[in-house]
């Protein structure tokens, strides 16, 4: 019995000096030095801008483009968006995926080290900027100063910030990038870990001084902050140029390109291919292309290999749309549509669709302003300019030389005698095609200048007028009641024809 208990005894110490021996310094022993215990931005970074792209990308295409009559997803069904008429559980996919995203977003800012990932903050900066200014141009007020905070800070129910402080507020962070991208700080950006602008820190400053001044235009008409939007815009694109340097070429352009390679597949290859050639092509978008023998569309008297790169299907040898908010009972037969072949190149699968801000865009700001008198230069130039953007992102082997005979041909050359309203109304259906897929910024300008005029079927509800917004998510209602109501009681009722603030008088 002495002997057992001695055996037993011996036992216990020996297994106690084990257990003692593998806990003592266990997370010095089992952790890499050469690994951070957090997650690096150049981990981060990849696929929260490829996620975003994908709701976004998605989103363009059943709700910008069937408000913005581009398709028509022809059915008498309740809900079509092509009426103005969806149901409220539409708001909650572009909500739910930013704001997941933005969580992503802000930790590649968190987790830039100072001393060597400037850059990153940078990077970071523009895309929060980037992403909350599509939410606000959505919903209107929105969480901001607290959102995705609920792990670092506990808070579980965010204030909804009112869109004009988040405006000013963005603002500052996009100044804040472009100085952290001009202060020639080590970049240490992988190639790799940058689908956008593969780490090239001038490009993305560019990015950012261009989304801040579309931004800036999208409010210079409030009167209560008009007069310094109006001064930084004339400050940015005169004196100051030189430190606001902007996107300057088709090259330059803000593309998440879709390589097919790894992650970097399509978000519209998600689709099913029947269900992405379903929805008409919309009478309004094709009968200009076809009216103005558009070389994006197959026109032969262009020629080229590279024609019809918006893949659209002609229905007996002509190109023929849906007419868009067309009344229960009419039934218009389905013509074009886009191909949805994914063996050949399709919009499916082409590479450029994933587009955040096209070169083309800043020429018809410039040509926007110039025509309003807010700063000085030749409108006309601006307008070819950006007319020959638009095309050169899709062919690019198109020659500059043939936009002038194009737009001669069309009849939709500019003249220096015409009003201010037609001048305008000639910009903003040329800067409509050049928004072609880029998320829904067709619609928010359509909001802010009621153009490109689009015709009115009569089978709009609404009372026939655009939808102001989205509402907020239904669940937002039981999970944060008081800052909802908030919000509610701030910006009108929580329904698609409240405007948001920068669209109010």
């Amino acid at each position: 019995m002495k002997r057992i208990i001695y055996k037993l005894s011996l036992a216990a110490v020996l297994i106690s000096m084990i257990v003692t021996s593998c806990t003592k310094d266990f997370e010095e022993i089992n952790t890499n030095p050469n690994n951070s215990p957090e997650a690096l931005p150049q981990q981060l970074l990849p696929p929260a801008l490829i996620s975003t792209m994908g709701y976004l990308q998605l989103r363009n295409r059943n709700f910008n483009n069937e408000l913005m009559q581009v398709t028509v997803d022809a059915s008498d069904a309740e809900g079509k968006v092509f009426r103005y008429d969806f149901r409220s559980n539409w708001a909650d996919y572009l909500y739910n995926g930013l704001y997941s995203e933005l969580t992503n977003i802000k930790d590649v800012y968190k987790n830039a080290h100072e001393k060597d990932s400037m850059t990153y903050k940078g990077i970071s900066l523009i895309c929060q900027s980037w992403m909350y200014s599509i939410l606000s141009d959505t919903y209107g007020d929105v969480p901001y100063s607290q959102s995705n905070l609920a792990k670092e800070q506990g808070i579980f129910e965010p204030v909804f910030d009112s869109q004009k402080e988040i405006y000013l507020d963005i603002f500052e962070k996009l100044e804040e990038a472009n100085t952290i991208l001009s202060s020639g700080a080590p970049t240490l950006v992988m190639t790799s870990a940058d689908p956008i602008y593969a780490g090239n820190p001038a490009l993305w400053r560019k990015f950012g001084n261009s989304l801040y001044l579309r931004l800036l235009l999208r409010v210079a008409h409030k009167s209560d902050v008009s007069a310094e939007v109006i001064a930084k815009i004339q400050d940015m694109l005169g004196a100051s140029a030189s430190k606001y340097p902007l996107i300057n070429s088709v090259a330059e352009s803000a593309v998440l390109k879709w390589t097919g390679e790894g992650a970097l597949v399509s978000p519209l290859m998600s689709v099913r291919a029947q269900d992405y050639s379903s929805p008409a092509i919309a009478e309004f978008f094709i009968k200009n292309l076809v009216s103005w023998n558009d070389p994006r569309i197959d026109i032969p008297t262009w020629g080229g290999g590279t024609a019809n790169r918006w893949r659209i299907a002609p229905s007996q040898g002509a190109y023929v749309g849906v007419p868009s908010g067309y009344a229960p009972g009419e039934n218009p037969v389905k013509r074009s549509y886009f191909y949805s072949t994914t063996s050949a190149l399709t919009l499916m699968n082409d590479a450029m669709t994933g587009l955040i801000f096209p070169y083309a865009e800043i020429r018809f700001i410039k040509a926007e302003l110039m025509v309003k008198g807010i700063i000085t230069g030749n409108a006309g130039t601006e307008y070819l300019n950006g007319v020959n953007a638009g095309i050169q992102y899709w062919l690019p082997a198109w020659p500059t030389a043939n936009t002038t005979t194009y737009l001669t041909d069309a009849d939709i050359q500019w003249d220096d005698a015409y009003t201010e309203e037609q001048k305008m109304a000639m910009v903003h259906l040329q800067k409509y095609y050049a928004l072609f897929l880029v998320d829904m910024q067709q619609w928010f300008e359509y909001r802010r200048t009621g153009l490109p005029v689009l015709p009115k079927g009569a089978g709009l509800r609404n009372g026939g007028v655009m939808p102001a917004r989205m509402t907020y998510p239904v669940y937002v209602q039981s999970t944060n009641p008081t800052n909802y109501k908030l919000a509610v009681a701030a910006q009108g009722p929580d329904v698609i024809s409240t405007q948001v603030w920068w669209q109010k008088p």
